[in-house]
């Protein structure tokens, strides 16, 4: 067995796509189905199998609430430092900063959690160490 993808819906796929760009994540193919009215769009990143589908069902331009039986998707960084910089120079607001050098969440447009998890171990730095949490995660 072998893991293919994740199944989000999303209520503005370029905003999703856009987000998702930011974390290096890159589109891999497209498929328009006019008689059921929604797009799939499937993402991943360079060199890694596993992708993200987004399904956009066209008649809804409202978003999506939350469900509950969904909790996030987690990335591997190299720098978690650096990522939430980039994020955030972007708008991104970081919902969880990475205060203990380790961890972080984010939302995609849609409300999705995100969870940055740093590849080995970093010390707390500044401004990140002292920063409060901005929302729910």
């Amino acid at each position: 067995m072998k893991f293919l993808h994740t199944m989000l819906r999303v209520a503005d796929p370029d905003a999703t796509i856009a987000f998702f760009k930011l974390l290096g994540l890159e589109e891999r193919r497209r498929n328009e189905v006019p008689e059921g009215k929604f797009t799939l769009i499937f993402l991943g990143i360079p060199g890694e199998e596993a992708e993200i589908e987004l399904t956009h069902n066209w008649a809804n331009t409202s978003g999506y609430d939350a469900g509950r039986n969904f909790g996030h998707l987690a990335f591997q960084v190299d720098d978690i430092y650096a990522t939430c910089q980039h994020l955030a120079d972007h708008g991104v607001t970081i919902n969880r900063p990475p205060r203990d050098g380790h961890m972080a969440f984010v939302k995609t447009p849609d409300g999705i959690s995100i969870e940055l998890l740093q590849k080995g171990r970093r010390e707390p730095a500044e401004p990140w160490a002292s920063m409060p949490n901005t929302g729910s995660w």
